[in-house]
């Protein structure tokens, strides 16, 4: 397996399907640009994003491993809810509460794009406790 680390704002070239596949890391930023970011996410089957809204972020995901409850709506109590698996892209617009809970027998393995940047550059989270640690300005 290929370290990962963010290539960004530099050109790149890869496998997006290995590079989210071989991803073991809660959350680890393959990409970040200027104007937008790559990162790829590896969720245990029974754990979840966490319910969240980026109010001037547009979101794109794709599922390359796994399944997945998706809920998104316009508030925390309107929530419409999905079913998703492997090939499947989730895109969340701007101000849309959402979440992906990994509903599988395998680990959710995902890729993220974010417009604009969402997290600093080479961010890595091995687990969602550091994430939402990190978030939180811990």
């Amino acid at each position: 397996m290929t370290e990962i680390i963010d290539n960004g704002p530099a050109p790149l070239v890869t496998n997006i399907e290995t590079a989210t596949l071989e991803n073991t890391n809660y959350r680890t930023t393959l990409w970040t640009g200027a104007n937008l970011q790559i990162t790829l996410m590896s969720i245990e089957p029974g754990h979840d994003i966490g319910l969240e809204v980026h109010p001037t972020h547009d979101q794109f995901l794709r599922i390359e491993q796994g399944k997945a409850a998706v809920s998104m709506g316009p508030a925390k109590d309107q929530l419409q809810t999905w079913a998703a698996g492997s090939s499947d892209a989730v895109v969340v617009p701007a101000g849309t509460w959402h979440n992906l809970v990994s509903i599988g027998d395998v680990a959710l393995k995902v890729y993220s794009i974010y417009s604009p940047v969402q997290h600093p550059h080479g961010t890595v989270h091995v687990t969602k406790e550091e994430a939402d640690a990190a978030e939180a300005g811990e």
